[in-house]
């Protein structure tokens, strides 16, 4: 899972730089030239939507997703192993509704062959199909970790749930970046 998020962070960061370096361009024309690409509000919607689907699988690997973990580590290890395993179905709960309610988008869209109300006039099965495909990359991951869960959590292995699917404490948090720190200068702590 670290290495989709790794590389579904820099396919984000990469689509944001281009939609900048477009946008500036878009900018610079109109104040210079008086003329317009045009279209630079519709592309960054586009990136957005697709980039903030992906950001749902980045944010499911990290365990990044917000939970309320106030009172969780002082819970015993088999109440945080339910809790755990309790979000990590919800979450493939919502991966499957976001596809079932996706797809109804989808369906409307090639039934009236929608158009952006925009100059370009894109297709929007288009970017529609991007946004429902990182939604699909999102769910297909929070099942397999909703099964991953339910698979430890039946097991009875309640100390490995609670390490790969407890939210990351301030601890875990500080221990990451340095490791991210030391990797970056070459050392290790």
């Amino acid at each position: 899972m670290e290495f989709i998020a790794t590389w579904i962070s820099r396919i984000f960061g990469w689509s944001l730089l281009f939609l900048s370096a477009f946008v500036a361009l878009e900018t610079v024309m109109r104040k210079v030239f008086n003329t317009s690409l045009q279209g630079a509000d519709e592309l960054g919607g586009y990136v957005l939507a697709f980039g903030s689907s992906l950001a749902f699988v980045v944010t499911l690997a990290e365990r990044a997703h917000i939970r309320i973990d106030v009172l969780h580590r002082k819970f015993p290890v088999r109440a945080q192993s339910l809790i755990d395993w309790l979000a990590a179905l919800s979450m493939a709960v919502l991966g499957c509704f976001l596809l079932y309610v996706g797809w109804f988008v989808i369906k409307d869209t090639l039934a009236y062959g929608s158009t952006a109300a925009t100059p370009w006039a894109t297709p929007l099965i288009w970017p529609q199909a991007a946004w429902y495909g990182a939604l699909s990359v999102f769910s297909i991951a929070a099942i397999v970790l909703s099964g991953r869960a339910s698979w430890l959590f039946y097991k009875g292995d309640h100390r490995t749930l609670a390490a790969e699917f407890n939210p990351k404490g301030a601890a875990d948090e500080l221990a990451e970046e340095l490791r991210e720190l030391a990797k970056r200068k070459g050392t290790s702590l």
